[in-house]
C-alpha cells in the first residue's frame, strides 16, 4: 500500500531513523570499537552516509518497500579448524535471525517495512577458494531451507542459478568475471594506493592462506599462490557486485566487509565476533554462560565448549 502524501522533509527524515537503526552494526574500516548490542538510541549525521540516504528516501518517497542487498554466505570454509562442515549451522541461523529482526524493526518505523536480498557468491569464485560446487550448491539450498522453515518473510537468496540457470559452473564464472570484473593491472594499481583495497587485499590473503589444507610446498611458495588467488577473488567479487547492481539496480548495498563511512556500500556486522573479518561461513558460534553469542574458530570454541546438535548434525557449542 503507498503512504498518503507527507511533507518533503518526511523521506529525509525516516531515513535518518531507519539509518541510526543500522547504526549500531556498522563496520568501519580502520579501528573498530568493541561490539554493543544495539540501543535504538544512536544518532547518526545524515551527511555520514548521504547515498545510503538517498536511496532509503527514494524508497520512502513512493511508499515502498526498501531493498537492500547483501553479498555474503557463500558457503563454509573448507579448513575443518574453523567451521563443522559444508552446510549452514548455529552462526548462520543467528545471523539470517538478525537479518529479518532488523527488517522487523524497520517496519515499525516504517510500515512498507524492508527486504535483504542475500547474494550467496560461493559459485563466483568457488574455484579459487577451492570448495566444490556441489558443497556450495547445497549450503545454499540450505539457507533457503532454514529462511523458510523460520519464517523468515523479510530474507530472500540470490545466486548464479538465478543468472544463468544450469550452464557449467565454470562457465557462469567465466561469463561473470568476463563481462564485468576490473582488469588485473587496474586491480594491482589500486591495491598500491588505496588504503581499504589494500586492507580487503590482505586480509582474503590471510584466508586463503589459513583455508588451503594439502599444500606441499613451502609456507612462502603458499603465500605467493594465496596473494595471486586474493586478487582473482577481488575481481570477482567485484564482477559479482556489478552482476548485483545490473539486477537489483536501486538496492540500499549492505557489505559484510568493514567499510569507510561515505562509501557506496554500508557494512554490517551479523554477530559478535573477535574481529572485524569473523564471519559464520568462518567460525563456528559459541554460547556463553550469560546466553550471548560468539564466533570463533571451532578449534578454539571446542576448547571452551561442548559440541551441541541439531537435527541430526553439529550446530554450535555451548560452556
Amino acid at each position: 500500500m503507498l503512504l498518503t502524501t507527507a511533507p518533503d522533509t518526511l523521506p529525509e527524515t525516516t531515513g535518518v531513523e531507519i539509518l541510526n537503526l543500522l547504526l549500531p552494526h556498522h563496520r568501519t574500516t580502520g579501528r573498530l570499537p568493541a561490539f554493543q548490542p544495539p540501543t535504538g538510541q544512536a544518532r547518526l549525521p545524515a551527511e555520514a552516509f548521504p547515498r545510503q540516504l538517498r536511496r532509503i528516501a527514494d524508497f520512502v518517497r513512493e511508499g515502498a518497500p526498501i531493498a537492500f542487498t547483501l553479498p555474503a554466505f557463500p558457503c563454509k570454509s573448507p579448513n575443518p579448524a574453523k567451521t563443522l562442515g559444508h552446510l549452514p549451522d548455529m552462526g548462520e541461523r543467528l545471523s539470517l535471525a538478525f537479518l529479518d529482526t532488523l527488517c522487523q524493526e524497520i517496519e515499525r518505523i516504517y510500515p512498507p517495512g524492508a527486504h535483504v536480498v542475500i547474494c550467496s557468491d560461493g559459485h563466483v569464485f568457488g574455484d579459487l577458494i577451492r570448495v566444490p560446487d556441489d558443497h556450495i550448491d547445497a549450503y545454499a539450498d540450505e539457507l533457503r531451507a532454514l529462511i523458510r522453515e523460520s519464517d523468515l518473510r523479510h530474507l530472500s537468496v540470490f545466486d548464479l542459478r538465478d543468472v544463468l540457470g544450469d550452464l557449467p559452473h565454470d562457465t557462469k564464472r567465466a561469463h561473470v568475471h568476463d563481462r564485468h570484473a576490473p582488469t588485473l593491472e587496474a586491480l594491482r594499481a589500486e591495491v598500491r594506493t588505496d588504503a581499504p583495497t589494500l586492507a580487503l587485499y590482505r586480509g582474503i590473503t590471510r584466508f586463503l592462506v589459513e583455508d588451503t589444507a594439502g599444500f606441499t610446498g613451502t609456507r612462502s611458495a603458499l603465500q605467493r599462490e594465496c596473494r595471486r588467488r586474493a586478487y582473482g577473488v577481488i575481481q570477482r567479487s567485484r564482477a559479482w557486485g556489478e552482476l548485483i547492481a545490473d539486477h537489483h539496480p536501486r538496492a540500499v548495498r549492505l557489505s559484510i566487509h568493514p567499510q569507510p563511512v561515505g562509501a557506496a556500500k554500508f557494512g554490517i556486522r551479523l554477530l559478535d565476533a573477535p574481529d572485524a573479518w569473523t564471519t559464520p561461513w568462518h567460525s563456528a558460534a559459541l554460547r556463553g554462560l550469560d546466553g550471548t553469542w560468539t564466533l570463533m574458530p571451532r578449534a578454539r570454541a571446542q576448547r571452551l565448549g561442548r559440541l551441541v546438535h541439531r537435527d541430526g548434525r553439529p550446530s554450535h557449542f555451548e560452556r
